[in-house]
Parts: structure tokens; C-alpha cells; sequence
């Protein structure tokens, strides 16, 4: 690139207040460990052969024969005695592969898979850009992977989180953890900080959620005990795990049951399960009606639904309703949840995806085609009515989490896909204090510049250089809404500034000018877009 062209763009960087850096490739010792806990099928799960511990397979999450491993090794029953899901396969174990510290089973979920690859990242990008930051995996980074069948508060997955914290504590030399959960990984932490106050104030500095569906997902959940769920979305879907298979595993989750939306929580928009139902009156003649029902009123159409539902295993059909047993547990799951509060000595962080239209209340057939039976529900297509959110998790319960916040940020994402979201990265970074304090990021207004485009051509015409250069940069800002309500209705125009700079040829560089056109869009849904044009043309030497 021509030398008066870099200096104009180097320039405009500046005054971005923000300067791209290559990746940094060092381990840096003075950084607090950070421990990142995934949340619903967010580990891989190996099957373990009971008779031959040597002989692992990886049922979670695989794309070749997933469906069929799916239903072999991972369908499975409650136990209400014990509160844990058990598999129906009894030859083999279930467990968390604990390779990387923790972080390979939070990693890439299907390491085999090469094509469309970023369609089961988890934590992946994140991981590899703390790697960037200095951290380095088993002496400031770990993961905690577990079986998300299981209950939140199972007292094996707590027994195991106390241990992984303590590991994390002693590996890293002593020193408090930054725990960063997404999704159902914060309900777990949750349970954790109200069971075992004083090991979690113990042991951890900060805890970040991200994307937690503390008040419950209610579109996301109704939908699943209907109708089942799909992990991935596209062409993957064809070779992955049907939504039937997935519904018949998850009616016997608890963690499902406890993501179902807070049946005490005072909801300024209350999610609804609908559906346009046939009956007869007192006269024999059929009307249609579109019937509502709110969260604690839908139990007993899940119970309508599913008093049918089973499945064939092993020769034999097992019922698979509703389950009873597992809602008084989700029940108990919410007054621990309830009651937790955080420790004094900790301080907690909230990060809600926005600007996704997120499923909230769930309709079922219409005037034309009215259900006439509730069992009929499973074979119906749900049409969602939408609010704000990650897409997954309403900006109404992922904000309302009931504790002594430090911070709650909205950042736009969709609710996995934030997890590679840069805005993310940088609110994160701060919030640990990873590295060097950074002078650009305004915590209070809370604003991220992230390159957008990049495009540079370069060619040679009559005894001259000719290089062009287009960047794009992206102000996100948390308070822009607002100052554009503010301006009301009266539109905006882009500021433009032009600037051209020139050097004269002397024995140890040739002649050369550099024009450049800035243009500062007007914010629009929270985000302000700059871009930059130029042209530098200089004597071919």
C-alpha cells in the first residue's frame, strides 16, 4: 500500500479510537482464571462401555448415525428417588470427556465434522480469542462440561462443580475465578451460588451470564415438549438428529422441565399457550374457539398431549408422558433458584442477546384446521408469536435475573451465535480485566468499533501506481436508540469530509497523492456505520 494511503487510513483509525492489532501469541501469567460453562447441549457426551472402559463413543454430538446412537445410548427415565435421568441402555455410562481441562467437551462439539464446521462451535471462538488475550488452558482456562440431561442442581453436577472450581483455584496459584456461563449454564451456576454460598463466594471474583434464560425460554420449552427441537439448523439437519428423537429424550430431562417459564414471575407480556380448538356445546354443534392458557395452566395440556406418547426400545414400548415426578422437582429448582443471592465478595455481570424476534407464546392450527384432540398437538405446526430477544431467550427473562447486578448489557446476537459476537469480546475483556487496560472502550456508554469490510486493489497504468482502498467500520453503542428518539422524525444526513495529501519525489522516494472520502453515517437501531474511500496514485519506480 502506498505510504501516503496507510498514513490516511492509520489516521482515520485513530480517530476511531481504534487500532487493529495482530493476534497476540503470548501466555500471560498475571491474568485471574476464567472457567466457561456451556449451557443445553452444550458438551460433548461419551458412552462408555461398562464391561470394557476402554471401548468410548461419542453420542453427543455427532452427524454420521447421530440419530440412531442418539436413541441407543442417550434416550433414557427418571428416577424420582435420586432426581437423575438414567439411560435405558444399561451396558454403558454416560460422561464428560475432561481432556484440555475441561475445554476440548465445550470446544467444537463435533470434532470429526469438516463442512459447515461452525455449525457445532460452542465455545470455540471465544476460547480462541482468550488464547489471544495471554490465557493459556489448565493454568488460567478451564471448562465445565456436563450431562445437560440432568437437573441443574443434581447433587452429582453440583459435587462436581465444587471440585472443578477448587481444581481451577489451586491450578492457577491461588487465585479467585472469573466464571462465564451461557444459557442454562447459568441456571446451574445459579443453583451452585444458592446451595453453596460460601464455596462459590470462596472461589469465584466474577460471574458473567450470558444469555440466561433465568425467568425461563416459554416459546423455545412449550414448542420442545410438543413437538421436540432441532440443535442445528440448514442442510445439517438432514444428516443430524430428527426433532422426534430429540422430543422422546427430552421429555424425561428435568433441565427441560426447568427452563419451562416461571410460573411465579410477574411477566409484563405472559407467554401463552394457544390453540384453535373444536367442541360441541350442550347441543351436539361444533364451535371453534381459540382457547389461551398461561404458564401454570399449560401443565395440564402437556399432560393431555402426551398421556399417549411412547416409544419402542429394546422390543418393548415404553410410555413416555408428561412427567409428573419431574415437575415437583422443577418446582423445588425454582424456590432454591429464588433464593439465591450473591455472595458480597462477588460481583456479577448480566449479557441479554437483543433484536431477534424470540418465540414468547406458542398457537396451535387455526379456524380452518381446529384441533380436535389434545394428543393431536404433537402432529401440528406451532406458529410462534415473537418478542425481543436472543431469538431462544426473551430480553424479558434474560434480564431478570433477580440478583445485585454490576452491570447489565443488550448486545445484538442471535442466542449461540453471540457467543462469537466481537462487541461480546470486548465488553467481556474489560469486565476481567484482561491485559492492558483498554483507553477506547467507554464502559458507561458501553460502545464497541468493529471493521466491517475491507477491500484494496492495486494495479499499474502509464508509469503510475494506482491503489484504492475501501474499510467499513461499525460504532455499536447501547445509548444510540435513544438519542435517535430524541431527534424525532426530522432525517439525518451522512457527514462527509474529504482530505488530500501530497509529497514531493526527491532522491529516496517518488512523487506520490493520497485523496480519501470519510463518510459518518446517521445512527440507525443502535449502530453507526463509517466508511472510508481513497486513492493514492504514485510514480512507478
Amino acid at each position: 500500500m502506498a505510504v501516503l494511503l496507510e498514513d490516511i487510513v492509520k489516521s482515520v483509525e485513530l480517530w476511531l479510537k481504534f487500532l487493529k492489532k495482530e493476534p497476540q501469541s503470548f501466555v500471560d501469567p498475571t491474568l485471574d482464571p476464567v472457567l466457561l460453562v456451556p449451557g443445553v447441549a452444550g458438551s460433548i457426551l461419551h458412552a462408555v462401555d461398562k464391561d470394557d472402559a476402554g471401548k468410548v463413543e461419542r453420542v453427543w454430538v455427532r452427524i454420521l448415525a447421530a440419530d440412531h446412537e442418539l436413541c441407543a445410548k442417550l434416550w433414557s427415565r427418571y428416577d424420582p428417588s435420586t432426581g437423575e435421568t438414567v439411560s435405558l441402555n444399561q451396558k454403558v455410562n454416560i460422561v464428560v470427556p475432561e481432556d484440555r481441562y475441561g475445554l476440548y467437551a465445550i470446544d467444537v462439539l463435533d470434532p470429526d465434522l469438516i463442512i459447515g464446521r461452525e455449525c457445532v462451535y460452542y465455545f470455540h471462538d471465544m476460547i480462541t480469542e482468550m488464547l489471544k488475550w495471554g490465557f493459556q488452558e489448565g493454568k488460567t482456562l478451564f471448562g465445565f462440561g456436563y450431562d445437560f440431561r440432568q437437573s441443574n442442581r443434581l447433587p452429582d453436577t453440583m459435587d462436581r462443580f465444587a471440585k472443578k472450581l477448587e481444581s481451577v483455584y489451586n491450578a492457577s496459584g491461588g487465585k479467585k475465578i472469573n466464571v462465564i456461563s451461557h444459557s442454562m449454564g447459568g441456571i446451574l451456576v445459579k443453583c451452585f451460588m444458592s446451595l453453596h454460598s460460601d464455596v462459590f463466594e470462596k472461589y469465584v471474583k466474577n460471574w458473567i451470564a450470558i444469555a440466561s434464560p433465568f425467568q425461563g425460554a416459554p416459546g423455545y420449552v412449550m414448542s420442545t415438549f410438543l413437538n421436540g427441537m432441532s440443535f442445528v439448523e440448514g442442510w445439517q439437519q438432514n444428516f443430524f438428529i430428527s426433532k422426534w428423537s430429540m422430543h422422546q429424550m427430552l421429555i424425561e430431562c428435568p433441565s427441560i422441565y426447568e427452563l419451562m417459564a416461571h410460573p411465579t414471575f410477574d411477566w409484563e407480556h405472559i407467554p401463552f399457550l394457544e390453540f384453535w380448538r373444536n367442541k360441541q356445546d350442550s347441543n351436539g354443534k361444533s364451535q371453534i374457539m381459540l382457547e389461551k392458557y398461561t404458564p401454570r395452566e399449560t401443565i395440564g395440556i402437556y399432560k393431555g398431549a402426551l398421556s399417549s406418547n411412547k416409544v419402542s426400545y429394546g422390543g418393548t414400548d415404553l410410555p413416555l408422558p408428561f412427567n409428573e415426578d419431574i415437575m415437583e422437582w422443577a418446582g423445588e429448582t425454582f424456590k432454591i433458584l429464588s433464593r439465591a443471592k450473591v455472595p458480597s465478595k462477588v460481583k456479577f455481570y448480566n449479557i441479554y442477546g437483543t433484536s431477534l424476534a424470540t418465540p414468547h407464546s406458542v398457537c396451535y392450527g387455526d379456524e380452518k384446521t381446529p384441533v380436535s384432540d389434545l394428543g393431536d398437538l404433537r402432529y401440528y405446526q406451532p406458529k410462534y408469536v415473537c418478542v425481543d430477544g436472543d431469538g431462544t431467550v426473551p430480553v424479558e427473562s434474560a434480564k431478570a435475573d433477580g440478583l445485585n447486578a454490576e452491570a447489565r448489557v443488550a448486545i445484538p446476537g442471535e442466542h449461540r451465535g453471540i457467543l462469537c459476537e466481537h462487541h461480546l469480546f470486548r465488553v467481556v475483556r474489560h469486565w476481567i480485566k484482561a491485559g492492558a487496560p483498554d483507553p477506547f472502550y467507554n464502559p458507561i456508554n458501553d460502545y464497541v468499533i468493529l471493521p466491517t469490510a475491507f477491500e484494496m486493489d492495486m494495479r499499474k497504468e502509464k508509469g503510475l501506481q494506482f491503489t484504492s482502498l475501501k474499510e467499513e467500520w461499525e460504532i455499536v453503542a447501547s445509548g444510540c436508540e435513544h438519542e435517535e428518539d430524541a431527534a424525532g422524525d426530522e432525517p439525518k444526513e451522512p457527514l462527509v469530509s474529504s482530505i488530500t495529501v501530497s509529497r514531493p519525489g526527491d532522491d529516496q522516494s517518488s512523487a506520490a497523492e493520497a485523496c480519501a472520502t470519510l463518510v459518518v453515517h446517521p445512527q440507525s437501531e443502535g449502530k453507526q456505520l463509517v466508511e472510508l474511500n481513497a486513492l493514492s496514485v504514485s510514480v512507478d519506480a
